[in-house]
């Protein structure tokens, strides 16, 4: 059979030939790509919240018509963010940290005054406040009234480090230290957070593990493209039969096989150039070399797993780098979380395979939701013919979110938050004082 449809389709005339192909992309197209996300939360007044104040999620995305395969959309949502967003003008304020280092808190506050809300963004891997897609939320932000003020890391941002420690995913005292100080700044019904990526990592545990610190600072908080469980996240996974049913029949999207970063070529690729951006980072960093830090074999990693088994989970004290993966991974400390958190995942998201979203756990969490689109790629979310820096499902869906939670003025977000947070002490059989606190959180 196949056999006469090729014969056939052969002896069309050229521009038949190349018309047929346009159509069945086009099918193809509105048929498997064009898809409503799906919201993995538990059902009651967070996930109405949501519904109700966030139009996004009611609409269908569609990616970028000639780029909606996931590496693509990586891969030319940096190329076009680059060219089309123009650089930030911060105020910078550096941070000195109880261990003597330092780091570069890059404030956005064009057009917002001291009241105005504030989101605290943590960039990526080696991402600063310059990068593309940190650009795209902070103008996002800024665009609706939202100060921005960006965590660089530890020898990022142009810093030299003062300290012979650099960062990881599962440390997040870093972090605590510039929630502290920025939340004497910024009032906690007012502060947000987000991280991206890695940085979804280190605000993921940072929730979970200082939960009380947490909600004490934070109001609300957003995390996009995290690597869910890191194993996976570098590991090859198996193929769609395997993946959560509820996912496939609602997205009704075929996953071929989805890779990790280590496999196939494209990934490899994608996880080579991340790899070397850690060695070029730690290079720059003189204060290592009269250490017993083995600089020439780091520099000659090829993967993002080797860096971590010579440098980082050595510097962070785990006797094998799996040891570190374990404790940075997310997926399993939702239910720890009791601050609102609106996450951000593609189901083509070539750093991370499907099944490892936990999907099931959102549904069981109080306060996590995650939204799932069908495409996107790693940071990608491209719509639209030809995208621009206005029109950004990615940012459209954080400026949607925060400025219902810290810009709304019916104290509706603040009674959720109450009641989920009652939810959350009798879940968790907490204590009775525990319970009066949420009467007066706020």
């Amino acid at each position: 059979m196949f056999d006469v449809i090729l014969k056939c389709f052969t002896k069309l005339p050229s521009w038949h030939s190349i018309g047929l192909v346009i159509v069945a992309y086009v099918i193809y197209y509105f048929i498997q790509v064009v898809k409503r996300p799906i919201l993995a939360c538990s059902d009651g007044a967070f996930k109405q919240f949501l519904y109700s104040n966030i139009p996004t999620l009611e609409m269908k995305y569609w990616p970028t018509f000639w780029c909606f395969e996931s590496r693509a959309q990586t891969v030319f949502a940096s190329i076009i963010r680059s060219k089309n967003i123009p650089n930030v003008k911060y105020r910078r304020e550096i941070l000195t940290l109880s261990d003597g280092g330092e780091v570069a808190l890059d404030w956005m506050e064009e057009n917002c005054d001291g009241e105005s809300p504030c989101i605290i963004i943590l960039p990526g891997l080696t991402g600063e406040s310059q990068a593309e897609y940190i650009k795209c939320l902070v103008y996002a932000a800024n665009n609706v009234g939202l100060r921005v003020v960006v965590f660089n890391n530890r020898g990022l941002g142009g810093l030299t480090l003062k300290t012979p420690r650099l960062y990881c995913a599962s440390n997040c005292e870093d972090l605590s230290e510039v929630v502290r100080h920025v939340s004497d700044i910024v009032p906690r019904k007012k502060l947000g957070a987000a991280g991206i990526s890695m940085g979804g990592l280190i605000l993921g545990n940072y929730l979970a593990r200082k939960k009380d610190e947490a909600r004490d600072h934070l109001a609300a908080a957003k995390i996009i493209s995290v690597p869910w469980d890191v194993h996976k996240g570098l590991l090859f996974t198996k193929n769609c039969k395997e993946k959560e049913e509820n996912i496939s029949m609602i997205l009704s999207c075929r996953i071929l096989g989805t890779a990790s970063i280590e496999k196939p070529i494209l990934n490899n690729l994608l996880g080579r150039h991340l790899a070397n951006s850690l060695c070029k980072t730690l290079s720059r960093c003189d204060i290592f070399k009269d250490t017993d830090v083995d600089m020439e074999r780091i520099k000659m990693c090829k993967t993002i797993k080797e860096f971590d088994a010579l440098f980082t989970s050595k510097q962070f004290g785990y006797a094998h780098v799996d040891d570190y993966y374990s404790d940075a991974t997310l997926h399993n400390k939702l239910d720890n979380i009791c601050v609102p958190l609106l996450c951000l995942s593609a189901a083509d998201d070539p750093f991370q395979p499907l099944d490892a979203i936990p999907i099931k756990a959102a549904e069981r969490s109080t306060h996590v939701a995650i939204v799932v689109t069908a495409r996107g790629g790693h940071i990608g979310f491209l719509e639209g013919w030809w995208p621009s820096s206005k029109e950004q499902y990615m940012g459209r869906l954080f400026a949607e979110y925060f400025t219902n939670a810290l810009l709304e003025k019916t104290e509706e977000f603040q009674k959720i938050t109450q009641d989920l947070y009652a939810a959350f002490v009798n879940k968790h059989h907490l204590p009775s004082s525990s319970k009066q606190q949420t009467e007066f959180s706020f």
